[in-house]
């Protein structure tokens, strides 16, 4: 059975919960699965608990860099307590955009290193933030494996695209490909052994998905735009998207 795979959504966060049993039903009727990110410790007692309720609901938790002052102490318990249920850790990552003063940048960079040393610590692969960030990113991750670490929403140039291929991470692109030219640059010159889609979920998107908050609905779509920009079939690009997806989570 081939499956669709969204590889960063946020499908705990709040902006879902009233509609979550029709989300489910949907993941069952097209046969779409979903790593579920979160956003710090409360979000992710919310994945954790979601994750209960379907096996299509694959938990990733962490603390996202705009909630770098969480407890991290906490966190760590979580992920020890956890780690034979986790999928991995996410969302982690660095953003200078939640930096206001040096305390905030070496707290953020802290978190960061402190849980990608868990998740190197249990195997479990890596969902990370990187906006504004990259360079930073790969300074860091030399140090820690990449053979299962993705760079969600990738938004760098083609050098940074290029040492992304060459460090071994996997790098993911989103409904914003569908209308972006530059998107689509990217995904063509992106080795096709890394190449994930996501939905990033609840990001509302413009253009053709007026303004629409993600739905993991929204994955076939991303999928067909992939298949067209790398000139393979709908199905060629699912079944290599599975597998690379399978390759991410180590499985």
């Amino acid at each position: 059975m081939i499956w669709y795979i969204d590889s960063h959504i946020h499908l705990s966060d709040p902006a879902y919960g009233p509609d979550m049993k029709f989300i489910l039903k949907e993941m069952e009727y097209l046969k779409i699965k979903a790593c579920c990110v979160s956003m710090d410790v409360e979000n992710s007692f919310q994945t954790l608990k979601l994750a209960q309720q379907s096996d299509l609901v694959l938990p990733f938790i962490g603390i996202h860099p705009e909630c770098a002052n969480d407890d991290l102490e906490k966190m760590i318990t979580l992920i020890e307590h956890n780690r034979a249920y986790l999928s991995g850790i996410g969302e982690i990552g660095l953003d200078p955009t939640y930096i206001h003063n040096t305390d905030d940048a070496k707290r953020q960079r802290h978190v960061f290193e402190t849980l990608l040393s868990y998740g190197e610590k249990f195997n479990k692969p890596i969902s990370i933030h990187s906006r504004k960030s990259l360079d930073d990113i790969f300074e860091i991750m030399t140090s820690y494996s990449t053979k299962h670490a993705l760079l969600h929403w990738f938004d760098g140039g083609k050098k940074q695209l290029r040492k992304a291929m060459d460090m071994g991470f996997f790098v993911s692109y989103g409904p914003v490909m569908v209308y972006a030219n530059d998107k689509q640059l990217l995904a063509s010159i992106t080795d096709e052994s890394k190449i994930l889609v996501e939905t990033d979920g609840p990001v509302k998107f413009s253009k053709c998905f007026e303004m629409k908050s993600g739905q993991i609905t929204f994955i076939p779509s991303v999928i067909f735009c992939a298949s067209k920009i790398l000139g393979k079939t709908f199905d060629e690009m699912t079944l290599l998207l599975e597998k690379n997806t399978n390759s991410f989570l180590g499985i």
